[in-house]
C-alpha cells in the first residue's frame, strides 16, 4: 500500500515548485504547499488508515465467526463425563453423524437422549419452546409481538401444563429424565458454545437460555397439531369468498371428492358399536354445510391475515401436499415380507424439524423394554415414527375436521349464549420484549374457546360487535406423549392399536407392518361428533345448536387389519366412504396422490408381478401431474396463437407425459400457463385474502368447470381465457428464461432454498448468508408424488415438501433405509449441517442399520457418556 514516504522525490526544488524558496536563499523558509496538494496527502493518509482498520476488523471478525462457529460443535468421541447418569450410555455415530443410544435403564436412554439432542439442535429446541410458550419476544424483540399474542391467546402452554397431570408416571418419569439430560447439556454449554446463533443474538441481546421442564417438550406437540390441523382457512375462505360471489358458486370452488380417487379403507362399517372390517356397508349418510351471516367478513379477514402472517413452519399454506405412507402384504413383495413407506410433507426448515436416532436398552426386559429406532424431534424424547424388532409404523395427517370457527356476538365484557349474556372468562399476561417495553395482553374466552380474532388489537377494543373463537380438539388436555412412549414400545397389532387410542392430536392416519407379515391401517385421535352442521362454515355460537357432543369412540374408528387388497395407500385422502355414519371432514385431499400412488403399487403387482425395496422407493420419486392430462388437451385444441413464442411454447407439451422433473421445459410452460388461468378466472373474482394457492382443490375444480366453455369463472368464454394465459406464460417465460423455449427449466422457478426459519428470515444479510443454504432447483409440484409445494398466488418457491422419507423392510430390518431433508446437526458449517440435502433431492437414501452388528459396522465416532 501506497504512502507519502512512496512518492517519488523531486530532482529538485524547481521541479517540485517552481515558486519554492532554494538553498540558495539564505533565510527564507520553504512556500507552503498548495491546498489541493495538501487535502491530497490527508486523503492517502485516511485510505491507508481505514484499509489497516478494514484488515484488522475483517480479521477479528473471521477470527470471531470461526471461533463461534466451532465452538459448540458436539464431541463425537472419547469419553465425556455427565453428572445425572445411573451408568455408562454408548452413542454411536454414522457417516452422516446420526446417533445410536445404548443404555442399560430407561432412565439413562432418555436422558442421554435429551443430552445428545441437545449436543446437536439446542437452539432449534429453544426456538421451539419459545414458540409454543408465546415467548419469542424474548428471544428476538418487537417483531415477533404479534405472534406472541396469537400463540398465547390460543394457551397452550396452559393446555400443556394441565396435559403433563394426566400422564403416566412412567411417562413422568422419562420426561424427567430427558430433561436431566437437556439441562446436563445447557449446564456446560453457554453462549456460542451452545450454538453460534447465541453469539449473534448476544450483539443485541443479553438472552440466556433457562432451564429445561417436560412441559417445553409437551408443549411442541400442540405445534405439530396446529401445522397439521385441517379445514380451518377452508372456512374462511368459504365465509369470505361469498362476500363476493354467490353460495353457489362457492359451492364450485369445493367439489366433491373425485368418484374416481381412492379412499383409504375400501372395507367395513360400524357394527354394534364397534367398526367391523368384515361388515358389509350401509347406505349413504351425507350431511350438508350450514350458511353464514356476512357480516363477520371484518373478523375473518384479520384472522386470515393473522395466521398468515405467523413464521413459516406454523403455517401449512398450500393445499394438495400432505403426506405420503403406504404398506404392502408381503404376499405382493419380493421378500415374502411387508414393505413400509412414509414420507410426512411439512414447511421445510434448517436444521430439519426431524432427527434421526436410535434408542437401545442393552438388555430388553420390562424395566427398559425399548429397543427403537426412526424420526425424533428435537425437543420430544421417544421415536415419534420408526421401527421397534417386530413392528414398523408411519405417519400422515388424516385431515380429520377437529376444528370449528365459531361466530360470537359481543356486548362489552359479555358474549350472547341461548338468549342470555354470559361474562367472558378473561385473564391477563404479559409479554416480555427483548430490548424494549413488556407488553399487556388481555385473553378473552367463550364456552367455544378463545377468541382468536382478538389478536388483532383494532377488533380486540371494538368492544361491540363479532369476534371468532376457535373451538380445537387440541385446545383439550390429552394423553398422546403416553401414546408416543407406548408406541415404541409395540410388539404386535393389539399393542400398536392400544397406543394408538391414546394417540389425540394431531389427528392421523397410522399405518402398520410387523414381522409376522401383518399389515394394517388405524384412524386415531378426538375426532368431535357435531351436533348440527358439518364443519365447513363458520357457525354462530349464540346458539347450542353447533356444539360438539363428544368423540367418536376410538372402536368405532375406521380401521383395517391385512385388507383384501393387500396393501394400503394413505395420502391425506377421504379415509372412508360416505357409507360411514360419523363426519370425518369435508375437507380431505382431493386424491390426485393417492390415485397415482394406487395406480403404481396396481401396475407393479399385476398378473403376478412383486414389487421390491427399489420399486418402493421409485413411487415416492414420482411426479406426473394428474391434472395437466386434464388441462393440456384443452389447450391443444384452441387455435394457433399468432405469436411465434407462444406457438414454440405450445409444442413443448405435444406428447409430453406430464412429468414434472427440475429440467423440463414443458413443466414450466405448464405452470406457468395455470397461474394465470388461477389469475384470471379465480384470484380476479374473490377477495383478497382469499388465496388461489393453484393446489389439490383447484385442480379439482377447474376439472368440474372446464366442460362449460361459457361459464361465469371464465368470464364467458373459457377458450379465449386459456389462449390469454399462454401468451402471457410464453412471455413471462421468455423474458425469464431467454427465448429458446426449449432451454426453458421448471427448477429454474422451482426453488427449495433451506433457510433457518429464526435468524436466516430476518437477520442482517451477513446472518442469512451464514446460517441458510443456497438455493437448488427441485422436481415434483403440489399433489404429485413428489410433493414439493408452492403458492402459485406468490410464486414457484418451494414452501412445503417432503420432510424426510423412509422405506422399512420387514424381511430384514437392516436393509431398511432413510433420508432426512436437511442433516444431523444444526450447526452452522459443521460437515452434517445439510450434508443429506443432495440425497433428498435427488431421490437418493441412506443405509439404516438397526441390529447392533449393523449399527457397529457403520459407525464412524464413538461417544462414552459416564456418570
Amino acid at each position: 500500500m501506497q504512502t507519502d514516504d512512496d512518492l517519488p522525490e523531486p530532482t529538485s526544488a524547481t521541479d517540485a515548485d517552481p515558486d519554492a524558496a532554494t538553498d540558495s536563499d539564505p533565510g527564507l523558509q520553504p512556500r507552503p504547499q498548495p491546498r489541493s496538494r495538501r487535502r491530497f496527502r490527508k486523503t492517502k493518509i485516511t485510505a491507508a488508515v481505514l484499509a489497516t482498520l478494514l484488515v484488522v476488523l475483517v480479521g477479528a471478525g473471521t477470527w470471531w465467526v470461526n471461533t463461534s462457529l466451532h465452538a459448540s460443535y458436539p464431541q463425537t468421541t472419547g469419553t465425556l463425563h455427565v453428572p445425572g447418569l445411573q451408568a455408562n450410555v454408548e452413542v454411536d455415530r454414522d457417516a452422516q453423524g446420526v446417533p445410536q443410544l445404548y443404555a442399560s435403564t430407561s432412565h439413562d436412554l432418555f436422558f442421554a437422549q435429551g443430552y445428545v439432542q441437545a449436543q446437536d439442535r439446542f437452539w432449534q429446541m429453544d426456538v421451539y419452546r419459545h414458540v409454543t410458550a408465546g415467548r419469542l419476544s424474548e428471544m428476538f424483540g418487537s417483531g415477533q409481538i404479534d405472534t406472541d399474542k396469537f400463540i398465547r391467546t390460543m394457551g397452550w402452554r396452559d393446555v400443556a401444563e394441565q396435559e403433563y397431570d394426566g400422564l403416566t408416571p412412567e411417562t413422568k418419569a422419562y420426561l424427567s429424565a430427558y430433561c436431566d439430560g437437556v439441562n446436563a447439556y445447557l449446564k456446560d454449554h453457554k453462549g456460542s458454545r451452545a450454538s453460534v446463533e447465541y453469539a449473534v443474538l448476544g450483539l443485541q441481546t443479553d438472552y440466556t437460555p433457562y432451564t429445561w421442564t417436560p412441559v417445553d417438550s409437551l408443549s411442541w406437540l400442540k405445534a405439530l397439531a396446529w401445522d397439521l390441523r385441517d379445514n380451518m382457512q377452508s372456512e374462511i375462505d368459504r365465509a369470505l369468498s361469498s362476500q363476493k360471489v354467490t353460495k353457489a358458486q362457492v359451492d364450485q370452488l369445493f367439489p366433491p371428492y373425485p368418484a374416481d380417487h381412492p379412499t383409504i379403507v375400501h372395507q367395513g362399517a360400524v357394527v354394534n358399536g364397534a367398526f367391523d372390517q368384515n361388515a358389509t356397508p350401509a347406505a349413504d349418510n351425507p350431511l350438508s354445510g350450514t350458511a353464514l351471516p356476512a357480516s363477520a367478513a371484518s373478523a375473518l379477514t384479520t384472522l386470515s391475515h393473522t395466521v398468515s402472517a405467523l413464521p413459516g413452519f406454523l403455517q401449512p399454506t398450500v393445499e394438495g401436499v400432505g403426506s405420503n405412507s403406504w404398506v404392502v402384504s408381503g404376499d405382493l413383495t419380493t421378500t415374502g415380507k411387508p414393505l413400509l413407506a412414509n414420507d410426512p410433507h411439512l414447511a421445510p426448515q434448517l436444521p430439519s424439524i426431524w432427527y434421526q436416532m436410535g434408542l437401545h436398552c442393552t438388555t430388553v426386559s420390562a424395566a427398559c423394554p425399548y429397543d427403537v429406532t426412526g424420526f425424533t424431534m428435537p425437543g420430544t424424547p421417544g421415536v415419534v415414527i420408526g421401527h421397534t424388532p417386530t413392528v414398523a409404523w408411519g405417519f400422515t395427517n388424516g385431515t380429520e375436521d377437529v376444528s370449528d370457527l365459531v361466530l360470537e356476538k359481543i356486548t362489552g365484557s359479555t358474549y350472547e349464549y341461548d338468549g342470555h349474556q354470559v361474562p367472558l372468562t378473561v385473564r391477563q399476561e404479559t409479554i416480555k420484549v427483548a430490548g424494549g417495553k413488556s407488553v399487556p395482553l388481555t385473553i378473552r374466552s367463550t364456552n367455544q374457546g378463545p377468541l382468536v380474532s382478538d389478536a388483532d388489537k383494532d377488533l380486540a377494543s371494538a368492544g361491540n360487535g363479532y369476534a371468532v373463537a376457535l373451538r380445537w380438539t387440541a385446545l383439550t388436555p390429552g394423553h398422546t406423549a403416553d401414546a408416543l412412549f407406548a408406541l415404541d414400545r409395540a410388539a404386535d397389532w393389539n399393542s400398536f392399536r392400544a397406543a394408538a387410542a391414546n394417540f389425540a392430536v394431531p389427528s392421523q392416519n397410522m399405518i402398520y407392518a410387523d414381522t409376522s407379515g401383518n399389515i394394517g391401517y388405524q384412524t386415531p385421535g378426538q375426532i368431535p361428533i357435531r351436533r348440527g352442521g358439518d364443519g365447513t362454515w363458520p357457525v354462530p355460537g349464540w346458539t347450542d345448536e353447533y356444539e360438539w357432543t363428544g368423540y367418536i369412540p376410538f372402536d368405532q374408528l375406521p380401521h383395517v387389519l391385512n385388507p383384501t387388497d393387500k396393501f394400503v395407500v394413505t395420502a391425506n385422502n377421504p379415509i372412508i366412504g360416505s357409507q360411514y355414519p360419523y363426519l370425518l371432514s369435508k375437507d380431505f385431499d382431493y386424491g390426485y396422490r393417492a390415485d397415482e400412488i394406487t395406480k403404481r403399487l396396481q401396475a407393479a403387482t399385476a398378473d403376478g408381478k412383486k414389487i421390491d425395496a427399489d420399486g418402493m422407493r421409485a413411487i415416492q420419486s414420482d411426479n406426473r401431474n394428474e391434472f395437466a392430462s386434464v388441462l393440456v388437451p384443452y389447450l391443444a385444441r384452441l387455435p394457433a396463437s399468432s405469436k411465434k413464442q407462444t406457438q414454440a411454447a405450445r409444442a413443448l407439451v405435444d406428447g409430453w407425459d406430464y412429468t414434472t422433473p427440475d429440467t423440463s421445459a414443458a413443466a414450466a410452460y405448464f405452470y406457468e400457463v395455470w397461474k394465470f388461468v388461477c389469475k384470471d378466472a379465480f384470484e380476479a373474482k374473490l377477495p383478497s385474502s382469499v388465496d388461489v394457492d393453484g393446489g389439490d382443490r383447484w385442480f379439482a375444480v377447474a376439472t368440474t368447470l372446464l366442460p362449460d366453455a361459457s361459464g361465469f369463472w371464465w368470464n364467458g368464454d373459457r377458450d379465449a381465457m386459456l389462449a390469454k394465459a399462454m401468451d402471457q406464460a410464453s412471455a413471462e417465460l421468455t423474458s425469464q428464461q431467454g427465448s429458446d423455449v426449449k432451454q426453458w427449466q421448471w427448477g429454474a422457478l422451482h426453488k427449495l432454498t433451506p433457510t433457518n426459519q429464526t435468524l436466516g428470515t430476518g437477520g442482517p444479510w451477513f446472518v442469512k448468508w451464514l446460517v441458510n443454504g443456497d438455493p437448488v432447483p427441485v422436481s415434483g409440484g403440489s399433489s404429485v408424488v413428489d410433493a414439493t409445494g408452492f403458492d402459485i398466488a406468490k410464486d414457484f418457491s418451494v414452501d412445503e415438501l417432503p420432510s424426510m422419507r423412509m422405506l422399512v423392510d420387514l424381511s430384514n430390518l437392516d436393509a431398511s433405509t432413510w433420508v432426512n431433508l436437511t442433516g444431523a446437526s444444526g450447526h452452522v458449517d459443521d460437515p452434517h449441517y445439510l450434508d443429506q440435502l443432495p440425497l433428498w433431492r435427488t431421490f437418493h437414501t441412506l443405509p439404516w442399520p438397526y441390529t447392533r452388528s449393523a449399527v457397529l459396522a457403520a459407525s464412524k465416532d464413538t461417544l462414552a457418556l459416564t456418570p
